[in-house]
């Protein structure tokens, strides 16, 4: 996706340690959670591996709303 200066947007990649989750309900449930916040592009829950992978553009969404939507959902953010 360009904008009109023909820049790409800025792009981050966290991956984030997250217990609580132990099934596809979990998953489904951390990623709509995040999915939704303006400026993630992609964000993954590895179930089994306690990890949640997150693309987004920190101009639009910065990492505290992340953990904040991680722990809306009902898990926990490991530091």
């Amino acid at each position: 996706m360009s904008h009109c200066c023909g820049h790409d947007p800025v792009r981050s990649d966290i991956t984030l340690k997250v217990s609580g989750m132990s099934c596809a309900h979990c998953k489904k449930a951390v990623e709509s959670s995040v999915g939704v916040l303006p400026g993630v592009f992609k964000v993954e829950a590895v179930v089994n591996q306690n990890k949640v992978n997150v693309s987004y553009d920190p101009s639009k969404v910065n990492l505290d709303d992340i953990k904040k939507a991680i722990e809306d959902a009902g898990y926990d953010v490991q530091d």
